[in-house]
This record gives structure tokens, C-alpha cells and sequence, in this order.
């Protein structure tokens, strides 16, 4: 009731009024629609270009990683290839490969660099030369280097093999978790064992026996070298507003080991953990995640990858991520401009829409006063409205409307004769409706009938035909009773043929219409014709339209329909003659026209009216029953077929079919 009160509240208004809220309310409404999918828009767009950066980033941060593990590969290749440091172990001299394998691991500020002898057992620790002896043949990337290969992989090293290598070792490697939002919970409570980068390869003599195995590795726990590099190539050290805007983090499985993500206090979050939802697609699923997720205490857009040892199993995540909030505040800058000039634009809009509705109210008052003129009989007052647009048009008009009035008289007498005209042609068509109705009740009432009569008497002409074929056969060369057997199977065999055309007469079954070139049935039905025509001395001649569509027609019908005219215009032709067969748009291009002409005798014009009524027929032995069949299948199509002809130039059937 509210909302109605306001609606005639509304209509009592100005037109002026109508026009200005009318529009304020279009322009308001387009946009909040705008502002709504624009931003929607705008924070897609922005988002996806910043995820398809942070995916060029991890890349970019794999390289980094990857190089680092080939680093370590290439000092231990090298390395395994020196003279004295085979000679040295191939003559057990320990002292000599510290003094030559100590400053190397100085140098390149590895955390381990360990030779083995030729079966796998430690020969000499440079980080802990105390500890030597030990097996190590089951280490994986020790395996493979025993087997003559060069190995290199991400691995996790416990804290007692750790320990081996340096107690400093061990240490490094210890951290306590630190309760993280968002992460997935967890029995333990520190991590003790490491993430080290490590290199192995088999050390040979010049007649490449197998000595031993060089093997090295950095650990990554509390080393932030890789991730510091990462930070310094992909994002330039880049702040915003006093923060960092790239992180990148190495995972212990989900355990920050080393990260310059940095916590509340501005140190790096080393011992926080990743969120669930990632610890679930990367860890679990081993897929690459890209989405906008929650570090530490920030919201960040972020990409993720599972790091793998060397047997392929997920031990741990590489990360890249940029601060979110530079993306929500352009995003917010961006629409927050566009918000400033929708608003510019409805003020602007609103003053050019009070000038223009005045150009279109002052003209409509004075229309209002003619109106009121004419209405009281004043036919000659007239509107001066100087104006070319629909306005001015509309005063022209309505100044034509008094002149029309004045000859309104003339107009309804000439519309009176136009309608007795109309009436005549309307009655004359449904004449020829009223006719068309007649003959399919005529023939149906006919079929009916049919179907009974043929059924009664089919039998017994089986019966009298049989049985004079019997007699014939017995007869001992009388040739009167011979003459008069043989009429009668001849009579016999004509009422048989009279009955199967009324069996087929009356079984007008219901058409089977599928899609159908109509060209292309004329084309082959003919064809079963040409030849014997060409005895007969009758040319076939097609004029077929190349653009008809398909007609959805029964196709056995139809082709009984051309065979049927097509046989009676032969038959026409006696002396030969012409057969031409033609198809063509109707003028309205809604049905198609087929002309099946010939150049025969012709027929009476007093014969054509009947030429589709059952039993009639010119034929001295036809049953008069194929154009009554012809005429039930074309209505059966929605069509008409009529027949025209002129005795001795010959006789045209003309088949109009719908197209839909």
C-alpha cells in the first residue's frame, strides 16, 4: 500500500519532475551496476595479474634454490677428479685429505664435506675428523654415488646422523614451534632433524676402480642465504609503507626453517608454521597452490611448491609471496576515481537534462492548448511550433489531423466499396474451401465404403478367378467355351485390379515426413521413366529450381504422387511428345511449386472439375482411382494440386507444398 501511495504521488508530478527523477534513477542504478561489477572487475583483473606474477616468481626462486644444490654438485665433482686427493685416499692417508679437503669446505662455506671409502664407511668428517668409520652405504644419495653416479637432492638428515657431522651441526638444526593462526595442529613440539642441500659422487683412480664416495651439503635451517637472494633478484628489496612487499620461505615439511617473513616483533618468523589449507594441497595432495593466504600475521599473495628428495617424496615447501595490501589499495584508488566521476557525471548530466526537457515542455503546452480548441469544434486552429525534431513533426501532424477530419466522409465511402470488394473475394475463397472440405469428406466417406467393398468382394473374385484358370486348364480344345474362360479371367484379373486400387484408396495411412531434396526425388523417380519414354518417342525435360530448401514429406507418398502424374502424362503422349517437370518458389517464398506438363491430347474442360473424384476416368481400363489417392496424399501434406489443360496442346498439374 506504502509503495502505491508513492506511485500516485509520483504521477501527480510535473512533467518536468517525471523526466529528472526518471533519469537521476537510471543514471543511479547504472551505476551501482557499474560500481559493483567494475570493482568485481577491477579486483579480478589485478589479482590475476599479481598471481600470474608471484607464479614467475617461484620460478624464478626454484632457479635460485636449484642453482645452489648445482653449486654443491660441481665443488664435489671437482673436487673428486684431484690427484692428490685420490692418492690420498687410495693410500689411506687421512691427515693428507684433511690438510686438502678442510679449506675447501672453508672456502665454500659448506656445513659438511665427507669421503667414504670404496664400500660406503666414512673415512674422514672435515667438520668432525674425530668421527669416522661409520656406514653409510644406505644413504640414498651415497647409494647411488657407490653405483657410479654423480647424486644430487634436497634431504632430511636426522639429528644422530647430524650429529656425526657436527655437533654445531645438530643444533643449528633444533627449533621450537611457535604457535601459528591458521595451522594445522601437530603432536610434536620442535623439529630437531634438517633440511640440507647435498651433492655425492663416486671418486675414481686413473683405471677407474671405484675408491671411494666425496659427498657435501649445506643445511638450510637458520640459513638465509637462498632466501635473501630470492628476496634481492625477484623483488629489488621493494618497501610499502615501512614493509618489505616479497617474503620467500623454505618449509621444513610445514616449519618455517628459513624465511625473511618477519613476525610482529620485525624478526623473522623462524619455528611459525604454514596455514592448513596449504599444508593440505602442497604437502598432502603435492599440488602447486597460488591464492592469497594468511603469513603469520599478514595477509600476502602467495605461491607455493612442494620440494621433493631424490626418491620423490614431499619433504618440504618452497614460497614467494607479495603483501597484499599495495593490490587492495590500488584497487581501492582505482575505484575510488571512478566513484569521484560518476558522481561529476550525474551533476553535469542532471543540468543538461533540465535544459532539454524545457525545449520538449514549453512545445507540449501549447499542444495541450490546441488540444482543448479542437475539442471544443475550433477544426481550423492551427499550432505554430518551429521546431524540425519529433516535437515539430507531431504539430505538423496535428495540424494535418483537422484537414483529415474534413475528409473523413469520403474516406468511409471509399472504405465501404473497398469492403464490398474484400467481402466478394473472402466469400470466394471460402467457396473453394467449402468445395476442398466436400471432397475430403467425399473421400473419406468413400474410403470408408471402399475398405468395406473390396473386403466382401475380393474374396470371391479370388475364388471365380482361380477356378477359371482351373477350368481353362482341363477344357480339351473347345474354342467357344475357351474364348468365353479366358473373357472371364480377363474380367476377373481387371475387378481384382479395381479392388486393390480401392484397398490402397482406402488405406490412406498417416505420412512418415522426413527432410527430403525435393529435386532429388523428382530426379530419381524420372529416372525409372527416361528410358521407357525414350522408346515411346517422349522427351523428359527438368526445370529445377537449385535453392529449395528440404521438405519434411513422406518420401514413399510423394514418389506415388510424381509416378502417378507422370505415367497418366505418357500415357497423354500416345505419338510422343514432351514431358516437362518444373520447380519453383511460390511469390511469397513460403511453398514450393512443382508443374508436371505434357503435350498430349488434353482434356475437356468439363472433365478437368471431376479429374479428382474416385472412379472417374477418360481411360478405357483405368479405375479412376490414382488422382483420388494423388489428391488425399497432397492433403495429406497441407497442400493443394489443381489441374489445367486445353485439348489437343495438353494438361499441366500444378502441386503447391508449404515449406514449414
Amino acid at each position: 500500500m506504502a509503495l502505491k501511495k508513492i506511485y500516485d504521488k509520483i504521477l501527480r508530478f510535473p512533467l518536468r519532475a517525471k523526466f529528472i527523477l526518471g533519469f537521476l534513477f537510471v543514471i543511479c542504478f547504472g551505476g551501482v551496476i557499474t560500481l559493483f561489477f567494475g570493482t568485481r572487475l577491477e579486483h579480478k583483473t589485478i589479482f590475476s595479474l599479481a598471481q600470474d606474477k608471484v607464479k614467475h616468481d617461484l620460478a624464478s626462486a626454484r632457479m635460485v634454490y636449484n642453482e645452489k644444490l648445482y653449486d654443491i654438485r660441481d665443488i664435489v665433482r671437482s673436487n673428486s677428479v684431484r690427484e692428490s686427493i685420490q692418492a690420498s685416499l687410495k693410500n689411506k692417508q687421512r691427515e693428507s685429505l684433511l690438510k686438502h679437503l678442510s679449506p675447501i669446505r672453508k672456502e665454500f662455506d659448506l656445513d659438511f664435506l665427507t669421503i667414504t671409502d670404496a664400500v660406503g664407511k666414512v673415512f674422514l668428517r672435515t667438520s668432525n675428523p674425530e668421527t669416522w668409520g661409520d656406514d653409510q652405504a644406505n644413504d640414498p644419495l651415497v647409494q647411488r654415488a657407490l653405483a657410479g653416479k654423480t647424486a644430487t637432492a634436497t634431504q632430511i638428515i636426522a639429528r644422530e646422523e647430524l650429529s656425526k657431522e657436527g655437533k654445531e651441526l645438530a643444533e643449528k638444526a633444533y627449533l621450537k614451534f611457535i604457535p601459528t593462526p591458521k595451522a594445522a595442529p601437530r603432536e610434536k613440539d620442535h623439529e630437531e632433524n634438517a633440511m640440507v642441500l647435498k651433492a655425492a659422487t663416486p671418486v675414481k683412480d686413473e683405471n677407474n676402480e671405484l675408491l671411494g664416495v666425496l659427498y657435501a651439503g649445506i643445511i638450510i635451517n637458520r640459513n638465509y642465504e637462498i632466501v635473501d637472494e630470492v628476496k634481492e633478484i625477484v623483488f629489488k628489496g621493494e618497501i610499502y609503507k615501512g614493509r618489505e612487499i616479497g617474503t620467500a620461505t623454505i618449509f621444513q615439511e610445514d616449519l618455517r626453517i628459513s624465511t625473511n617473513v618477519e613476525n610482529e616483533k620485525g624478526k623473522r618468523a623462524i619455528g611459525t608454521r604454514v596455514s592448513k589449507e596449504v599444508n593440505q594441497a602442497v604437502l598432502k595432495e603435492g599440488k602447486e597452490w597460488v591464492d592469497r593466504a594468511f603469513v603469520v600475521n599478514n595477509w600476502y599473495i602467495t605461491a607455493y611448491e612442494p620440494i621433493k628428495n631424490i626418491d620423490g617424496d614431499i619433504i618440504g615447501i618452497l614460497y614467494v609471496g607479495m603483501l597484499e595490501k599495495p593490490y587492495i589499495d590500488l584497487r581501492n584508488k582505482v575505484m575510488g576515481t571512478f566513484a569521484g566521476m560518476a558522481v561529476l557525471s550525474v551533476v553535469i548530466l542532471l543540468a543538461i537534462l533540465s535544459v532539454i526537457t524545457s525545449t520538449i515542455i514549453n512545445p507540449l503546452k501549447k499542444l495541450v492548448v490546441a488540444t482543448n480548441e479542437i475539442a471544443k469544434g475550433d477544426l481550423n486552429h492551427k499550432v505554430n511550433i518551429n521546431l524540425k525534431d519529433e516535437i515539430g513533426q507531431l504539430a505538423f501532424s496535428f495540424n494535418r489531423m483537422t484537414e483529415d477530419l474534413k475528409r473523413a466522409n469520403q474516406k468511409l465511402i471509399h472504405w465501404g466499396k473497398t469492403l464490398e470488394k474484400q467481402v466478394e473475394e473472402r466469400t470466394k475463397k471460402l467457396k473453394e474451401m467449402q468445395d476442398s472440405l466436400i471432397q475430403s469428406e467425399k473421400l473419406a466417406s468413400l474410403g470408408k465404403m471402399a475398405a468395406g467393398v473390396a473386403h466382401e468382394i475380393n474374396n470371391p473374385l479370388t475364388s471365380i478367378l482361380i477356378n477359371s484358370h482351373l477350368v481353362l486348364e482341363k477344357l480339351d480344345n473347345d474354342p467357344y467355351l475357351e474364348e468365353s474362360l479366358s473373357l472371364i479371367t480377363e474380367e476377373t484379373s481387371r475387378c481384382s485390379s479395381i479392388v486393390k486400387g480401392l484397398l490402397e484408396f482406402s488405406r490412406q495411412n498417416l505420412p512418415k515426413k522426413v527432410p527430403v531434396d525435393i529435386n532429388q526425388l523428382i530426379t530419381s523417380t524420372s529416372a525409372l521413366l527416361e528410358n521407357q519414354l525414350l522408346f515411346q518417342n517422349i522427351e523428359v525435360k527438368k526445370e529445377l529450381e537449385p535453392n529449395l530448401p528440404n521438405l519434411k514429406i513422406d518420401t514413399g507418398k510423394t514418389k506415388q504422387v510424381l509416378w502417378n502424374l507422370m505415367i497418366n502424362a505418357a500415357e497423354a503422349m500416345p505419338d510422343g511428345g514432351k514431358l516437362s517437370l518444373v520447380t519453383s518458389f511460390s511469390g511469397d517464398k513460403k511453398n514450393i511449386i512443382i508443374e508436371v506438363n505434357d503435350t498430349g491430347k488434353g482434356i475437356p474442360q468439363e472433365n478437368v472439375n471431376n479429374l479428382f473424384d474416385p472412379f472417374f476416368t477418360t481411360k478405357e481400363s483405368g479405375s479412376g482411382l490414382g488422382l483420388a489417392v494423388t489428391y488425399g496424399i497432397i492433403q495429406q501434406h497441407q497442400g493443394r494440386i489443381k489441374a489445367s489443360s486445353k485439348v489437343g496442346q495438353g494438361t499441366t498439374f500444378t502441386i503447391v507444398l508449404p515449406i514449414k
